[in-house]
């Protein structure tokens, strides 16, 4: 062979390219087609070494993260028929790069992840690889193991080769106790997100009993666990560098949870905390599931900047005798609240159930303009009624309605070892001190938060009277009778201050001045084709009026009906659908209106909604 090619292990071989290209032969009978898999695939000079290689075709390239080193050779993959699959929380740095280009935050700015190391040009995905399962690729069997650390969204293989048990960890590791890059791991200004997660991703891979790692820059190493062991060590002195007091990052993994009661523990690793309900049959709720294990959240919201993964679930089962998470249950729809949940129903068979105004907004994101929503449609598999209450094992659950943080949000409230315990999500922090601090009250007007939602929350509280109130982001809190007193008066005070402020003694604008919405608000449209929009729209003023509603669509698009004219009472709200026919142009995030004249109030083009034109092939 070449002195570019090695053969690592019987079978396995390396090519030195901008990156460490990995072959893996495919088992097979004499006179069959001779076929093997990529780990990666650097410039794509892999291709011009079959022969020596021993092969035919490549059926198949698996990468473990973005970067250009990795993959700029991808579209020759493609040509030559070669299936790419790519990390889950990475794909769109692969398909849609080009979006990436477009409108990548260049001045000002603050988010240092190395995403513009990323391919030129996009490239056609054929699928994700499925973290934390074993998928058969041109009949080699890999696992999938999230190693964030380089990259938020890195992934590493796990392959038995020739009776030896390896690891493809791409840029996780260069050497023992050793990185390729550590300007990579900063992922945002002054943070160190990215060296704690090489630290998490270290420990977590070495329970694996790997016989040898297989880096995409450096040598192989035979002794995995001292290596990583190393480089767990040194990044965690990094860490500590870089902080003013020393994070026990380790310490998240030896012990995420805290218990706020025997039967009932906090994840103090998650962003937001997550709840486990534990049952005597061993099975475990979990009220909310975001970024479990989180070292932190970068300034940016773009899908490669967020990981979910399942690292708190050794420790569930480990410590706490967990032997399945049956359920989960979102507060709301935010997407630190249920950015898991896909993955853990995906590997753990977990069911979802939401409450009934939570569930369509998570089956259909962006059909609502609203913030922080998850990227995915998350279907329930179970709805939840308000008022409702349900029985797990031996807990009735009641779901209340819990408007404020955000007007799709919801309670819960069941009795574990004796206390009445209430579940708020983000409704307030839950730290206020009587006579000492203000209880801040976590409302978001873009989230359509209402005037009263926290007269009525407060209302709700009193009802209730739970002995526990806990919440994401705030430790749990024990509540007594001042406390709720507090919650009543800063309820009250903030309904008067909207009084004070908004204009609502002559029209009731509400307290996002939101009087018509389009929905969906973002969707698609093949070119030339047709979409119905449906306006909302709301009555501010105490008596009847007469409201007019007409389409705005850009030039080369048709509209059907014109303006619209409904008679609405005092306060009343209804709604008007449009038929829109669009250009025959592709076109991305092209701008629709509705034009809204409510009594002599004249709004002007008051909402908007945006749709994908969408041409044939893409």
């Amino acid at each position: 062979m070449s002195e570019d090619v090695t053969e690592v292990l019987p079978g396995v071989f390396r090519i030195l390219d901008t990156c460490h290209v990995y072959v893996i032969a495919a088992p097979g009978q004499p006179g069959e087609e001779r076929t093997g898999i990529a780990i990666d695939f650097g410039s794509g000079r892999v291709l011009d070494l079959l022969e020596e290689l021993g092969l035919d075709r490549l059926t198949d390239v698996l990468m473990t993260h973005h970067h250009r080193d990795q993959a700029q050779g991808l579209a020759k993959a493609v040509e030559a028929g070669v299936a790419v699959h790519v990390p889950p929380v990475e794909r769109d740095l692969f398909e849609k790069v080009g979006d990436m280009w477009q409108g990548r935050r260049i001045s000002n700015d603050y988010d240092l992840r190395d995403d513009r190391f990323s391919l030129l040009e996009p490239v056609r995905v054929d699928g994700v690889v499925p973290e934390y399962r074993t998928a058969r690729y041109g009949g080699v069997d890999v696992r999938v193991l999230p190693t964030p650390g380089h990259t938020p969204g890195s992934v590493s293989y796990l392959v038995e080769a020739g009776g030896t048990k390896a690891a493809f960890t791409g840029d996780l590791i260069y050497a023992p106790g050793k990185v390729w890059s550590l300007a990579a791991t900063q992922w945002s200004y002054t943070e160190n997100e990215g060296p704690a997660m090489v630290v998490l991703s270290s420990e977590l891979l070495q329970r694996e009993e790997l016989d040898v790692l297989l880096p995409s820059h450096g040598e192989p190493m035979t002794d995995p666990a001292d290596a990583l062991a190393r480089l767990s060590t040194a990044m965690q002195r990094y860490v500590d560098f870089r902080r003013p007091h020393p994070w026990n990052v380790r310490g998240l993994l030896a012990e995420p949870f805290i218990e706020v009661t025997p039967h009932l523990l906090m994840n103090r690793s998650s962003q937001s905390y997550s709840y486990v309900l534990l049952s005597e049959s061993g099975a475990a709720m979990v009220f909310d599931f975001g970024y479990d294990m989180c070292t932190g959240l970068v300034s940016s919201t773009a899908r490669e900047a967020r990981r979910p993964w399942l690292a708190s679930l050794p420790a569930l089962r480990e410590l706490h005798g967990v032997t399945e998470v049956e359920v989960a249950l979102p507060t709301h729809y935010h997407d630190d609240h249920v950015a898991g949940m896909p993955l853990l129903r995906d590997v753990e068979g977990t069911e979802i159930w939401a409450p009934s105004h939570i569930a369509p907004i998570l089956a259909t994101p962006l059909h609502h303009d609203l913030p922080c929503q998850w990227f995915d449609p998350i279907p329930a598999d179970r709805v939840l009624g308000l008022g409702e209450t349900v029985r797990w094992h031996e807990y009735e659950i009641t779901v209340y309605d819990l408007p404020g943080h955000t007007l799709f949000a919801a309670a819960y409230a069941f009795e574990v070892d004796g206390h009445r315990v209430l579940v708020t999500g983000d409704q307030q922090d839950g730290s206020g001190v009587p006579g000492e601090r203000q209880e801040i009250l976590n409302f978001q007007y873009k989230n359509r938060f209402r005037i009263e939602d926290y007269r009525k929350s407060a209302a709700l509280y009193r009802r209730l009277r739970p002995d526990l109130m806990v919440s994401g982001h705030w430790r749990p809190r024990w509540v007594d009778d001042d406390y709720l007193r507090m919650l009543t008066e800063r309820g009250e005070e903030l309904v008067a201050l909207h009084h004070d402020l908004l204009p609502l003694d002559r029209l009731d604008v509400g307290a996002d001045t939101v009087l018509c919405r389009l929905t969906p608000y973002y969707s698609s449209v093949p070119a030339g084709g047709e979409i119905t929009l449906t306006a909302t729209v709301r009555n501010p003023w105490p008596g009847k009026a007469t409201v007019t509603v007409e389409p705005v669509v850009p030039p080369g698009w048709r509209r059907e009906p014109g303006p619209s004219t409904l008679r609405l009472d005092g306060g009343g709200m209804d709604q008007v659908r449009f038929r829109l026919g669009a250009d025959t142009v592709p076109r991305r995030r092209v701008r629709l209106a509705v034009d809204v004249t409510i009594g002599d109030l004249r709004l002007g083009q008051h909402a908007e909604a945006l749709v994908d034109v969408v041409g044939e092939g893409n």
